[in-house]
């Protein structure tokens, strides 16, 4: 082992272990790796460096190429991702994977697409440029422009005055050679000019100010629970101007991608910083290049979706967390991490505050704050001179529909739009209608792959699954018995915008759902519209509900409130009630009075009253003592194992043996199931599930520390599918 070492490395492969292999002597953690592993080679990351082998040396191989001269992930952003992929038990090769950007996966330099930037090493920090001048006067300039410049350059820009790109790039070429230059991937963005003044603070909004930037040295975990328009945004960007005013670098996590851009736009003219985005509606080499910014301290402010939370920050000084009760902020598929809880820990271990803004917080962080785990701060006043919308609940029984809407919505829509405002639609059901019926025979048009309808989407003639994605045309006549009368039952988005024209005429409508801005840039021209009031009926799903400002909405009208209210999964409820509190939001932001109309066909529900009359704190307190009388979250813990397989008996009987075993972790742990899945089959599969429930998470850590390798092992598992889900958000 003379001049070697033995390192574990995460292999980008489905198991939950690490790998031991040979390195050179001066290998570090967090570097990535080629070694040969199967048949094959793959790229890892070094996770440990220096360990003792578990097994002779002898056996060990060793790896066949060491990708970066210093470490890719630094030792908090790889503690951070070893930590998730050990509590969510997922394979930690895939879980640093999913942790760097996709060009960074396959072994290629990590270096950003297009021209590099440079900067001086602590060696050429010390180095003296007269002593170059009379050899080597290119070089003696780099240094001096480099110093001078204290930030770093391209050859392009160093070759301003003279033009000899060349000859710029053979003397940084040199130097890095003598280790006096390094590259610092592209420059960063530039600050965008000016900055533009914002409003003033009012009371609560700078008393939330001064409560984080009080604990700005040190941990905080901060519940910013602000009515919709209360102004979180600009409590957010007070905060990330102190931080950024003491060298350190903000990062702002949102659930989507669509609340991005505006966001962006608004820091960015607001701090008058370099602000990178990070999410997967970016190409790969610029997520490459703001991730590398980010890395190395020149992207002061970094805004992103879910897997931003493992972005690398050279001095971390605060962390945010928008729209936290949004389940969007879980994964829900393979590495399945809770953006928001990881931000919790990120933060809590760099020593900075983290703070998790929300109309309508989770009970999750509600309970933190009754714990005294999370400081409240409450903004109960929209900012400005708006006020609260007027909630009504309109009650759709036995009423004459048009274009679904009841006389008292159809009626009060006439009404902003003859004075000239806008009106917003919610419904959260996109296509033209969810079931296709003959009128002669019964027959309804079913997905062949999943227990439900396929949607009818009109404009394409198409049928399609919103699950599995299934898509085939629409027919002339019924399948089943030749009859040419097919019935569109029920609406989506698409049915309900056709409709509003005739309804409305001289109006135009924006619909705003997946289905409409499927199309890059489609998204934003359509809120272009909205904003600048071109469209007068907005129609849209929670697309449109989240985080959007239209000043001249004064009325907004759901549809249907009641798809939440008897829904199999307990979260329901809450999900309903904050959706309805997000799109009523929309309404009255700007100097005229909103007014928000609820649709629903049971006006008298305990919920809906609770929410209609008392608001959004009664309403959590009322669903918080219903949730700890029947043990379930926020004062409980779970964890979801889920098995499908081709043949309908697999799944039951794997997940039978999983509870026999799990049966034996002792009495601090309920065991329930197995049972089917709320949608049995899906994608031709058929899926069940099994649900493992502690008072503590100490248990059901312990548990999975010995079932887990007993499933892996049996024989049982090699006929179906299966993942495990610790603190599941959906219950399907």
């Amino acid at each position: 082992m003379n001049g070697e070492q033995v390192v574990r490395v995460a292999v980008p492969v489905p198991v939950r272990r690490l790998f031991d292999y040979l390195a050179p002597a001066d290998t570090p953690a967090g570097v990535r790796v080629q070694v040969p592993f199967g048949r094959g080679r793959a790229v890892g990351v070094v996770v440990e460096a220096g360990v003792e082998p578990g097994v002779d040396t002898a056996r060990l191989k060793p790896v066949t190429r060491v990708l970066d001269q210093r470490p890719l992930l630094p030792e908090d952003t790889a503690a951070l991702v070893s930590w998730a992929a050990r509590y969510y038990r997922h394979p930690p090769g895939e879980a640093f994977q999913h942790a760097i950007p996709g060009l960074l996966r396959g072994g290629r330099q990590a270096a950003a697409p297009g021209e590099p930037a440079w900067r001086l090493t602590a060696a050429g920090r010390g180095a003296d440029p007269a002593a170059l001048a009379a050899r080597a006067p290119r070089q003696a300039a780099v240094l001096a422009r480099l110093r001078e410049a204290a930030r770093p350059l391209t050859a392009t820009a160093l070759a301003e005055e003279d033009g000899a790109r060349a000859r710029w790039r053979d003397a940084l070429a040199r130097l890095e050679g003598k280790g006096l230059v390094e590259r610092a991937g592209p420059a960063a963005p530039e600050p965008v000019g000016p900055t533009e003044p914002g409003p003033a603070l009012n009371a609560a909004q700078a008393a939330a100010v001064e409560a984080v930037r009080g604990a700005l040295d040190r941990h905080g975990t901060f519940l910013l629970h602000g009515v919709t328009g209360s102004g979180k945004t600009e409590v957010y960007l007070h905060l990330v101007q102190a931080v950024l005013a003491t060298g350190r670098q903000a990062l702002v996590l949102v659930p989507e991608i669509g609340l991005t851009p505006q966001l962006v736009d608004r820091f960015r003219r607001r701090l008058g910083a370099a602000v990178g985005v990070l999410h997967s509606g970016l190409a790969e080499g610029e997520r490459l290049a703001a991730w590398l910014a980010a890395a190395e301290g020149r992207l002061p402010v970094v805004i992103g979706t879910r897997s931003a939370v493992f972005t690398p920050l050279a001095r971390p000084g605060l962390v945010v967390v928008d729209e936290e009760h949004d389940p969007a902020l879980k994964q829900q598929e393979g590495f399945r991490y809770s953006a928001r809880d990881l931000a919790i820990l990120r933060a809590a271990r760099a020593d900075i505050p983290v703070v998790l803004g929300s109309g309508t917080p989770s009970l999750e962080l509600l309970a933190l704050a009754e714990q005294g785990r999370a400081r409240l701060l409450e903004l109960p006043e929209r900012a400005g001179a708006a006020r609260p919308p007027r909630l009504e609940l309109v009650d759709l029984r036995n009423q004459p529909l048009d274009a679904h809407l009841a006389p008292r919505l159809r009626q009060a829509a006439a009404r902003h739009l003859a004075a000239g405002r806008q009106v917003l639609l919610f419904l959260n059901r996109r296509g033209f209608a969810p079931v296709l019926m003959c009128h002669a025979c019964g027959w309804q048009a079913d997905c062949p792959r999943c227990d439900t309808h396929l949607t009818l989407h009109r404009a394409e003639a198409r049928l399609r699954c919103h699950h599995c994605g299934t898509d085939r045309p629409a027919p002339a006549a019924c399948p089943a018995c030749g009859a040419g009368e097919l019935l569109a039952l029920g609406a989506g988005t698409q049915r309900i915008e056709e409709q509003l024209a005739a309804l409305f005429p001289g109006h135009e409508v924006v619909r705003i759902d997946r289905d409409s801005t499927r199309r890059r840039g489609a998204l934003e021209a359509a809120l272009e519209r909205a904003r600048a009031g071109r469209g007068q009926i907005l129609l849209g799903t929670q697309m449109l509900a989240k985080g959007h400002h239209f000043p001249n909405v004064t009325l907004v009208g759901v549809v249907d409130a009641d798809q939440g209210l008897f829904s199999a999964d307990f979260r329901g409820p809450e999900r309903m009630a904050q959706l309805i509190l997000q799109v009523a939001g929309r309404a009255g932001r700007g100097e005229h009075p909103g007014e928000v109309l609820i649709q629903t066909h049971h006006p008298d529900h305990p919920l809906l009253q609770a929410l209609i009359t008392e608001g959004y704190d009664a309403f959590a307190r009322r669903l918080m003592a219903e949730r700890r009388a029947a043990a379930l979250p926020p004062y409980a813990h779970m964890v979801l194992l889920r098995a499908e397989a081709a043949a309908r008996e697999a799944p039951a009987a794997f997940l039978a043996r999983a509870a026999a075993l799990a049966g034996r972790g002792g009495p601090e742990v309920t065991v329930m199931g197995p049972v089917p899945a709320p949608m049995e089959r899906r994608a031709g599969r058929w899926r069940a599930q099994l649900l493992l429930q502690s008072s503590r998470r100490g248990p059901l850590q312990r548990l999975l520390d010995v079932l887990l390798p007993a499933l892996e092992a049996d024989p049982a598992a090699r006929r179906v599918r299966w993942s495990v889900d610790v603190d599941p958000q959906e219950m399907f």
